[in-house]
């Protein structure tokens, strides 16, 4: 299926790595550097097709959750294969498709988060002594940022009843998941976001994460129409469930944020099923099944 998609985990060295290969092979791709995070690391970004009439695809928000950047990075380089020989993918002409239109993909959201939890509290670098003191039993589980805020409660969209959500829980302060920071947008990767969603004019976005097979398309009044039949569009083709926000998944995150802001269509997608992080082994199997949904996605 891949030649440069090879991987056996992912943490940021793969990722430079993946990033580099794929911008040599594909020259026509646009790759940036979107941001930093408080670590230094970077927030990259590839864009294919017409960025005037573009959609956005991140992934790895949640550190555990890396098989959402393998995916990313798969997609982009099944997008591209294609292009450059001509061929169709899911019955769709790419050139043509993508002469009208753009996706722009980030593979790593949070790319601290994902160190650390391959990598353990040496991940976080000059704040490993910091990230330590939070207390994590596995940081295989590790969701949050550097700073032990989770990104996708992060995000200006009901923020202040999550935060009370939150503390009902008893979550007070920095957290290897769940804790939604100091204030809304606290966090170097959110603020990436939320200033390259402003700047860019989206169609609409789509953030992976990982796990559970659903797509999630609500939040509040601002929700457009279009949405729901995009969303069962999307769900159809690859045999996931429509899900509604619940609890403190209720609010903060991405999708919500966007939808909130701009009154487009924002997408959440759990890919795959089992316990995170999920074993490379299942990342073709996941892949798959949303190949064609996430080309959907782009040309909705």
């Amino acid at each position: 299926m891949s030649y440069i998609v090879k991987p056996d985990f992912f943490d940021y060295n793969t990722n430079l790595k993946l990033f580099e290969e794929i911008t040599v092979n594909f020259p026509f791709l646009k790759p940036r550097l979107e941001g930093r995070t408080a670590l230094g690391r970077g927030i990259f970004s590839l864009s294919l097709g017409n960025e005037q009439n573009s959609v956005l695809i991140a992934g790895g928000f949640h550190g555990s959750e890396w098989i959402t950047c393998l995916a990313i990075y798969l997609f982009t380089e099944r997008l591209c294969r294609h292009l450059s020989e001509g061929t169709l993918l899911c019955g769709v002409d790419i050139e043509k498709a993508f002469s009208k239109l753009g996706v722009t993909l980030i593979p790593c959201v949070n790319p601290d988060g994902t160190e650390i939890a391959v990598h353990g509290a040496e991940g976080a670098k000059g704040l490993r002594s910091y990230v330590a003191s939070i207390g994590c039993e596995n940081y295989c589980k590790w969701n949050a940022n550097a700073l032990g805020v989770d990104i996708n409660h992060n995000f200006n969209a009901g923020w202040d009843k999550l935060r009370q959500m939150e503390r009902e829980e008893g979550i007070y302060s920095p957290s290897p998941t769940r804790y939604g920071g100091r204030f809304a947008e606290s966090e170097a990767e959110t603020r990436t976001l939320t200033r390259l969603c402003r700047m860019k004019n989206f169609r609409s976005v789509m953030a992976l994460h990982s796990q559970g097979e659903e797509l999630f398309w609500k939040y509040g009044e601002r929700t457009p129409k279009a949405s729901a039949m995009m969303a069962k569009i999307i769900a159809d083709s690859c045999g996931y469930r429509l899900t509604d926000n619940s609890g403190l998944f209720s609010h903060g995150g991405f999708k919500d944020w966007f939808i909130e802001e701009f009154g487009l269509p924002g997408f959440t997608m759990e890919i795959g099923k089992g316990e995170n992080p999920l074993p490379v082994e299942m990342l073709c199997e996941i892949y798959d099944r949303i190949e064609e949904a996430l080309l959907l996605f782009c040309l909705m």
